[in-house]
């Protein structure tokens, strides 16, 4: 995933045996009893749910450091871009004393398995100027500091938990190491390391021990801690890993890393999920929750498990931990992939205990509901009137892609959280030969026009699928919402980076299990390469363009004159509003580069 080389000249692949996996810094593990929720001393303030009116004191105050810790990020990117006409750097030294100024940048990885890990570890790669010659001419090394959010969904979500809870280690160095990310046996096999018997001994006895303490589970809970055998911790899963530990990792804390953020749907009893109703749920380092007015609610993440009641915690009931394992909140955004456990019975060395535990948990929650992760709900008595599970204990979620949104844009359309723009990294499968076609951009322009749920938000217009196969949208990046005069409230500049064949055919099926890591490293080199156009082989003014996007909104904003050089790139990247909904013949493109 370098600059003009091959992968395998550059990665070292290492035995995950031989790893020295005691060397590999990690979050801390706060479960208080492994994968087991159990009761805590409560903080001197209990915990309560708070209105999704406003952003939670603990994001406000992060992003007054974060905005300013992306400044010489910032800077340094857009030295580089080449913007002529612009001092970029006198014009950033001149906008840091207001923050609201600064571009706000947010990036976000799509679903679509392993894929989509693979493809956005590569876009990520690409971004990060800890990935050597990133900051060559060329690259976009630099710009994922220079970040405030980044988002996952599904197999996205998996991405991101696993860079974070692995303390924002960098792509480049998973690869080197060689303990995480080693895909080439099946998750339903397990790791090389343990028999596949004792694999699934091993999730039993976390799984049954969550239900001991009497919490409900489903085939997410098994999902999960499968999940986190690949990317959390090859040894054990690390069961007492929590998402909300994120919060306390140094470097996160200290507001040099982007906040990450996973997605997942609510589905009510009995509701139909489609992309116009669907409550879009977040799961951020603090908080779990959702600003849709549905719900309208956040609670804390590291107390999701406690019995709360009308948006308080009675003073008779325990503050519970636990609950939040960083396994459990990927596999919920992932939890499509709970089907796999269905084929359980064919997979030779699983324990009649573990099939008849798998079997159980699929009468008590029914065939139509395998796809479930069943949470606490703290959202319990609160907002009765437009809250559709408020009357219920648990909080069900789903795979976020379920709704069609499979990129998780959400967050950050919310205006209190002012991102200027998306690189929206999109690897679904939404041909038949599962490559991109628009379809998630499509679904969330759609869900903006609900005047019930938008709440808010403004989403720029978006073409109809066939177009962006007709005009090759789905080919190259493709900026939406360039004339922000046009839109009626404030919203993201949209850069939308399809998944497309530079140098390697990564449209590999979602419900692909294995990769050798020749596989992994080629999808990861696909996906550097689609970021940077090929490192800038295609059009040398790529990384120009890029940082002509960051500054659009705030060129806006400070009434500065959009130079020459951005004005050619808005007309070459900037969608013009051409439609051409025939239908295309069958999607079947070619690699851009030798």
């Amino acid at each position: 995933m370098f600059p003009g080389r091959s992968p395998m000249d550059v990665v070292a692949v290492v035995d995950p045996a031989a790893a020295n996996l005691a060397a590999w810094k990690r979050a801390t593990m706060q479960a208080p009893n492994n994968y087991a929720p159990a009761a805590v001393d409560c903080p001197s303030t209990r915990p309560t749910i708070r209105l999704a009116g406003s952003l939670s004191d603990n994001e406000t105050a992060w992003l007054e450091v974060r905005r300013n810790n992306t400044i010489w990020a910032m800077r340094n990117f857009l030295g580089r871009a080449n913007i002529t006409g612009l001092d970029t750097n006198a014009y950033i030294d001149n906008i840091a004393r207001n923050a609201s100024e600064l571009p706000n940048i947010g990036i976000a990885i799509s679903g679509g398995g392993y894929r989509a890990l693979m493809n956005g570890a590569g876009a990520l790669a690409a971004f990060d100027n800890r990935t050597t010659n990133s900051t060559n001419q060329g690259q976009l090394g630099g710009l994922l500091q220079a970040t405030t959010y980044l988002t996952g969904l599904s197999g996205g979500s998996w991405l991101v938990g696993s860079l974070y809870v692995n303390n924002f280690t960098s792509v480049q160095d998973i690869i080197n190491t060689g303990s995480l990310w080693q895909f080439d046996n099946s998750i339903l096999k397990g790791p090389t390391t343990l028999s596949t018997t004792d694999y699934y001994n091993t999730l039993y006895n976390d799984v049954n021990s969550k239900a001991d303490a009497g919490f409900n589970t489903t085939i997410t809970d098994y999902w999960g801690l499968s999940l986190s055998f690949q990317l959390v911790n090859p040894t054990n899963g690390g069961p007492a890993y929590t998402f909300s530990s994120i919060a306390d990792d140094p470097g996160f804390a200290a507001a040099n890393e982007p906040m990450p953020i996973i997605v997942a749907d609510e589905r009510a009893p009995g509701q139909l999920l489609i992309p116009a109703n669907t409550t879009i749920y977040e799961f951020n380092p603090w908080e779990i929750g959702t600003f849709d007015p549905t719900t309208f609610g956040f609670a804390p993440l590291r107390y999701v498990g406690s019995n709360f009641s009308g948006g308080v915690l009675p003073p008779s009931e325990a503050c519970v931990r636990g609950v939040d394992n960083a396994g459990f909140v990927m596999g919920t955004s992932s939890s499509l992939f709970n089907q796999l456990y269905l084929t359980v019975n064919a997979t030779s060395g699983v324990s009649d205990r573990v099939r008849s535990s798998i079997s159980n948990i699929l009468q008590n929650v029914g065939e139509s509901n395998s796809d479930i992760a069943d949470w606490p709900n703290p959202f319990y008595g609160y907002n009765n009137k437009t809250n559709l599970n408020s009357q219920s204990k648990s909080l069900t979620l789903v795979d976020g892609g379920e709704d069609l949104q499979n990129i998780p844009l959400h967050p950050l359309l919310q205006p209190i959280r002012h991102v200027d723009i998306i690189f929206a990294v999109d690897a679904s499968a939404d041909t038949s030969a599962n490559w991109p076609n628009g379809t998630a951009m499509v679904a969330s322009f759609q869900r903006s026009l609900n005047t019930s749920l938008e709440n808010g938000t403004v989403f720029p217009s978006i073409p109809d699928q066939n177009t962006f196969i007709n005009l090759g949208l789905n080919t190259r990046p493709t900026f939406f919402g360039c004339n922000a005069s046009n839109m009626t409230g404030p919203s993201p500049l949209i850069v939308y980076l399809p998944n497309h064949p530079y140098v390697y055919y990564s449209n590999v099926s979602t419900f692909d299990l294995s990769y050798n890591n020749t596989e992994r490293n080629n999808i990861i080199q696909n996906g550097y390469d689609v970021a940077t156009m090929g490192n800038g082989t295609v059009d040398e003014q790529w990384p120009t363009c890029v940082g002509c996007a960051i500054l659009s909104r705030s060129l806006s904003r400070t009434g500065t004159n959009v130079p020459d050089v951005c004005a050619q790139c808005f007309n070459r990247y900037c969608w013009n509003g051409t439609v051409n909904s025939t239908t295309p013949a069958p999607y079947e493109p070619i690699t851009v580069l030798k």
